[in-house]
C-alpha cells in the first residue's frame, strides 16, 4: 500500500498537481528538509509543491529504490528538469513515516551545498526523537 501511495505522490509532483499531492498526506504531516524550514500540514505541503512546480516547470520526479512497509519507507529518487535549455538531475534520499494509509512525515536528505555535506534537517527535533 505505501509503495502505491508514494507512486501517486511522485506522479502528482511531476504533474504539478497540488491537489493530488495534498491527497497523499495526513492533515498534520510534516516535511523536514536540509534546504528549507519544515513544511507543516497537508494544505501547506500542497502550496509548497505548487511553488516547486512553478519554479521547476516541467521537472519530473522518479523513485528508483523503495525499501519499506506500511509504517516506514526509505526511497532514493531523482528530479530531472532543465534550466535555460540545459538539463539537470538532482538525486536525493527520503525517509517516510505513514499513518492511516497516508504520509505522516517526510525527512528529505539532499542538498545543493557542496561545502556543507553534513547538513542536518532544518527544524527537526533531534533532541526529542529517541532515534537520534
Amino acid at each position: 500500500m505505501s509503495r502505491a501511495l508514494l507512486d501517486r505522490y511522485f506522479a502528482a509532483c511531476s504533474a504539478g498537481d497540488a491537489a493530488g499531492v495534498v491527497e497523499c498526506f495526513a492533515d498534520d504531516a510534516v516535511i523536514y528538509d536540509t534546504n528549507h524550514a519544515p513544511v507543516v500540514g497537508r494544505e501547506a505541503i500542497g502550496r509548497f509543491w505548487q511553488m516547486v512546480g512553478t519554479k521547476w516547470k516541467g521537472a519530473t520526479w522518479e523513485a528508483h529504490t523503495f525499501d519499506g512497509d506500511d509504517d516506514h519507507a526509505a526511497v532514493e529518487w531523482s528530479m530531472r528538469g532543465s534550466v535555460g535549455g540545459r538539463p539537470f538531475v538532482v538525486r536525493g534520499s527520503d525517509h517516510y513515516d505513514f499513518a492511516d494509509g497516508l504520509i505522516a512525515q517526510v525527512r528529505q536528505y539532499w542538498t545543493f551545498d557542496e561545502d556543507s555535506p553534513g547538513s542536518e534537517l532544518v527544524g527537526f527535533p533531534y533532541d526529542a526523537d529517541p532515534r537520534f
